[in-house]
């Protein structure tokens, strides 16, 4: 009976070990009501109006006259256009706010970009307790609020001798845009084969060789991600232009723009004349670098 047993278990151990598994039920996708399309072309619809409407606006207002921008509809294209506006704005000191922000948006980005880079390799090259407490620091960096430690990093400044120079602006800039710099690269980066680290170190090469020779050009799409929108936030910055700078020739776009108000009182076209000459720059940068802005927001996050 015994034998009976252990055959009989013999005979049912291997059925079990060759039991294909079931097949996953996929169930079909519903198909889309006409309800369902309609709400959402009428959500993209509304969408776009919140886009578009405002830049719309913007463009015709700058192309107004100041009389016709009290008589015609808001929306209406402009009855007389005009080019007054934009000839009011460079004939003032537009371009030396132009010159301080685009010194002040390269210089933050160039430091960021190089820092953060390090950083990340470093993070991610060495597996260490150190490195985990570092990158660790870095997201908390991203809990802490501008507004929170502008008082701190003013009277920083100050006792760093800086205040009102571009200086004062690229610091803390640079220092505020480095933790979701790192965050983005660190991502990137561990995205490379370990097995192209280990090539390089056989062929004798450093951490140096290795971060310049192939860490940087691995992760050009991220590094053109985090230029793009390092240079945004930077372009756009108002608090510390506010708050560390106080001369007018130390100003930058988005401070002038309210020195504009002052300056041509109810002058609206000329202020929208302003405005829409602030943007161009990022919006050529942005066209320029889409196709790698894109491949480094989808690469880097596979895992």
């Amino acid at each position: 009976m015994t034998t009976t047993m252990t055959k009989a278990r013999g005979i049912r151990g291997p059925q079990h070990a060759v039991r294909a598994p079931a097949p996953a039920v996929t169930r079909p996708r519903r198909p889309r009501t006409p309800l369902r399309r309609v709400l959402s072309g009428a959500a993209a619809l509304v969408w776009t109006a919140l886009v578009v409407v405002p830049v719309y606006w913007l463009v015709v207002t700058s192309l107004r006259t100041r009389t016709d921008f009290t008589t015609d509809s808001p929306l209406a294209p402009p009855g007389h256009p005009t080019l007054d506006n934009y000839r009011t704005v460079l004939d003032g000191d537009f371009t030396t706010y132009l010159l301080n922000s685009v010194v002040v948006t390269v210089a933050t980005v160039a430091l960021t970009v190089v820092a953060a880079l390090m950083a990340a390799f470093c993070i991610v090259r060495y597996t260490n307790p150190w490195s985990r407490l570092s990158f660790r620091l870095y997201l908390l960096g991203l809990a802490i609020p501008l507004q929170a430690v502008i008082i701190p990093v003013y009277l920083l400044i100050i006792r760093m001798q800086m205040y009102d120079s571009l200086l004062a602006i690229v610091l803390p800039s640079a220092a505020f845009a480095l933790p979701v710099t790192v965050m983005i690269l660190v991502s990137f980066l561990r995205d490379i084969p370990r097995s192209l680290f280990e090539a390089m170190i056989v062929d004798g090469a450093g951490d140096w060789r290795m971060l310049f020779s192939l860490a940087a050009p691995m992760a050009r799409p991220a590094l053109m991600t985090v230029a793009v929108y390092d240079a945004l936030q930077v372009w756009n910055g108002f608090l510390f232009p506010l708050i560390l700078t106080q001369s007018g020739d130390k100003a930058v776009l988005p401070l002038a723009l309210t020195l504009y108000r002052g300056q041509f009182g109810i002058d609206v076209p000329a202020t929208m004349a302003a405005v829409v000459l602030s943007t161009l720059p990022m919006l050529v940068v942005f066209v320029l670098a889409r196709r790698q802005l894109v491949a480094g927001l989808t690469a880097g996050f596979s895992k």
